[in-house]
């Protein structure tokens, strides 16, 4: 059998659409395909064999038809892609064949034919190309290497390389046969003196796509890094492979992103093996996947990093098994065994190596996600364990998910690096807020001496929380613990405790932070008095700080009091219903020369009565009897006299950062799509805050926090008016 090197078979071909530099950049089909036969033993050559192609559109640009001479009449007489195929294939071992040879490899000028056309097109008219189509010879790196100061290989053509080598040109009229024999006429001039080139530098295409692991400690160049954005959310990555079929992805080179809640948020990095199939791969911008078109981007290797670089040795003994399917299962009961996965899934998606084909995603102490991995052999298994999508298992519906490896590893590092003991930032500098003045059992203050437990069972009473506790129910100060109800009265999940001191508090939050109660586990935040007054008052508190009371912002229109009769002297000011700091805004509150009022952060209890706003109840501490319970609405009007008595507070400093306000929204708008329209600005979930209006419902508008006041002007500039899901979107900076 004759080595590979002994016969090429010389290929061109040229699309409905662009051709040349661009050939494949604007994902038109194939519609001629021109070919011919050199043996290089003999240095002779073969029939020059030219072929049209239908494609499923007859829509041929005009630039294609100037320089083709193609009609749409013409290629509607044509043989299909899969005919045209087929053809080739008989006609060329027919050929070699005759010539005594019994294997060939192509010849194309650049790789743009192979890579970028034929590909692609195959894979989304799911054909099969035959072996030959894997593997070529690029006419410019051979001519590199024997004339390398004819200049770089992007900038060659055939009509530089023939000037270079004093070959005169074919003067063949028709469009595809010219190109060929003028390849033709330079491989034959290559194989003689003074060069006697050997061709034997073969590009290859990969077959598949093989997922892997990436460690955090492996280099990886930006150079060959994209960033793929809005893929369907339940695209795979061997579906994004198939999207960049015809380039080759390093080993486990597609890395998913994840959002803050740990779903896939349309994105993905994809590293490739080099530059150059990264530079193609660019060429792919808005081409569609099905009927999506999808965004390319340039990266950095840190990024993919970031996203796919892991350190676990349990993760990579995971997937240091080969060629198998990834399943993510979401959902899980906390106490689910790996022979309860096993026993879910069934005989019929047996998984691999039976217990040591589950990978369970855990905290750094050991407790469940509620996540797991699941790994398959082949496909059919994978196909059948997600019929059980949505299936219960225990109490619990299960969610199955295609997975990679890449992603496994990004779910691990988001889990692993979750501190034991969820801390909140220190609170703002708040005034007092004297709604709590009526109860005798609380005194305000800044000292952290107070625990939040928040997602309590709505079962749960005083005692569950006196059991949960355990042995710290001696560190509860007398009337220390706090229901918070919802505005119907009933349990809302929180409940505040005092402790005796800071440090009680702190050992009750690291013992007690997720432990379960009654099949759920209950979060323990340390936090103030201060910071409990605030919730207590209507306010949110949350791992990314203080959310203040449901009332109108400053920078909205002033709120219609006729709404709430009351006195001049309980009437907030317009700077006390709402302190800007708390929203790290850089405004500085400003009392109206007008009132006299101090700015103070009390709420009137007209204001307050009509908004969503935390009733409490009090138990008294063990190991007093709970048998008293009373409900704490509002302040009094009586005290807004002594609101009124008290000295005015400091004006706050000013945080950094700059306020864009968002105007004309779609009512269903999210953050995620917020930080979407902001693509590029690395805005993060808590600098986004949603506007609503007095019933509670989205107001279209919404508040962007940007990292500085000239971020703020450029996003003004460059994103004013741009729609978002069809409504221009107005941007106004707030001064």
């Amino acid at each position: 059998m004759a080595s590979h090197s002994d016969t090429l078979v010389v290929f061109f071909g040229a699309t409905a659409g662009a051709n040349g530099g661009k050939l494949g950049s604007d994902e038109r089909e194939l519609i001629l395909l021109v070919w011919q036969i050199v043996d290089l033993h003999e240095n002779k050559v073969g029939k020059l064999k030219r072929t049209l192609v239908q494609p499923d559109s007859a829509d041929v640009s005009e630039q294609c038809k100037e320089e083709t001479g193609l009609t749409a009449e013409e290629l509607c007489k044509a043989e299909p892609l899969e005919s045209v195929l087929q053809q080739f294939y008989q006609s060329v071992s027919a050929e070699l064949k005759s010539l005594g040879r019994s294997s060939y490899t192509l010849c194309v000028d650049g790789p743009l034919l192979i890579q970028q056309v034929l590909h692609p097109e195959a894979s989304k008219k799911n054909l099969v190309l035959p072996e030959c189509f894997y593997t070529f010879v690029d006419l410019k790196k051979e001519f590199h290497k024997c004339c390398p100061n004819a200049g770089p290989v992007k900038d060659l053509t055939l009509t530089s390389m023939l000037d270079y080598v004093c070959v005169p040109a074919a003067v063949e009229q028709e469009a595809g046969m010219r190109e060929v024999k003028n390849m033709v006429l330079l491989i034959l001039h290559l194989l003689t003196e003074p060069y006697n080139h050997t061709f034997s530098t073969f590009e290859t295409v990969n077959y598949k796509f093989e997922s892997g692991a990436c460690s955090k400690t492996e280099a990886v160049d930006s150079e060959t890094v994209i960033r793929a954005r809005g893929l369907p959310w339940q695209s795979s990555d061997q579906d994004i492979a198939r999207f960049f079929k015809g380039l080759n992805i390093a080993k486990g080179g597609v890395a998913l992103c994840l959002n803050a809640q740990g779903r896939r948020n349309g994105e993905a990095l994809v590293r490739f093996i080099n530059s150059e199939h990264r530079d193609m791969a660019l060429e792919r911008h808005k081409h569609h996947m099905g009927n999506r078109y999808i965004e390319v981007y340039k990266a950095t290797g840190e990024e993919f990093l970031k996203i796919a670089g892991g350190t676990s040795n349990e993760v990579a003994q995971f997937l240091s098994k080969e060629n198998q399917v990834i399943i993510r299962m979401r959902g899980l009961p906390f106490t689910a065994t790996p022979q309860d996965v096993l026993g879910f899934l069934g005989p019929e998606s047996p998984v691999t190596d039976g217990t040591e084909g589950l990978l369970f995603v855990k905290y750094p102490d050991g407790r469940p996600t509620g996540d797991a991995f699941v790994l398959f052999a082949c496909e059919e298994y994978a196909q059948n364990a997600l019929k059980k999508h949505k299936q219960i298992l225990g109490k619990r519906y299960i969610e199955l998910f295609r997975s990679t490896a890449a992603e496994v590893q990004q779910v691990l590092n988001r889990y692993m690096s979750t501190p034991l003991i969820s801390t909140l930032p220190p609170p703002p500098q708040m005034v007092s807020v004297p709604m709590l003045a009526t109860s005798p059992f609380i005194t305000t203050g800044s000292t952290r001496d107070c625990i939040r437990l928040r997602g309590l069972p709505y079962t749960a009473a005083i005692e569950d929380i006196l059991d949960f506790m355990g042995e710290h129910t001696i560190d509860i100060k007398p009337h220390g613990v706090h229901m918070v109800l919802n505005q119907q009265g009933r349990p809302s999940g929180d409940a505040f405790i005092q402790m005796k001191s800071a440090d009680r508090a702190f050992m009750m939050a690291q013992k007690c932070h997720k432990k379960m109660m009654k099949d759920r586990y209950v979060e323990v935040f340390q936090c103030s008095t201060e910071e409990m007054s605030f919730v207590l008052m209507g306010g949110t508190l949350n791992r990314s700080g203080l959310s203040p009371p449901p009332c109108k912002l400053p920078c909205l229109s002033p709120p219609t009091y006729a709404a709430f009769p009351a006195t001049p002297a309980m009437l907030p000011t317009e700077a006390a219903l709402y302190q800007p700091p708390l929203l790290a805004t850089p405004r500085t509150p400003q009392a109206p020369a007008h009132n006299p009022v101090p700015a103070l952060a009390y709420y009137s209890p007209q204001l307050y009565m009509n908004m969503n706003m935390s009733y409490t109840t009090y138990y008294p501490s063990p190991p007093v009897s709970p048998s008293t319970v009373s409900y704490f609405a509002a302040p009094p009007g009586s005290v807004a006299a002594a609101v009124a008595a008290q000295p005015a507070p400091s004006i706050l400093p000013p945080q950094p950062g700059a306020l864009v306000r968002m105007q004309g929204l779609p009512y269903n708008t999210g953050v995620k799509d917020i930080l979407g329209f902001f693509q590029g600005y690395q805005l993060q979930a808590d600098s986004v805050l949603m506007l609503y209006n007095w019933s509670g419902q989205r107001s279209g508008e919404a508040l962007v926090t940007f990292p500085s006041e000239k971020a703020a002007r450029l996003a003004v500039a460059e994103c004013s008016n741009v729609p978002l899901s069809g409504h221009p979107i107005r941007l106004v900076c707030c001064e």
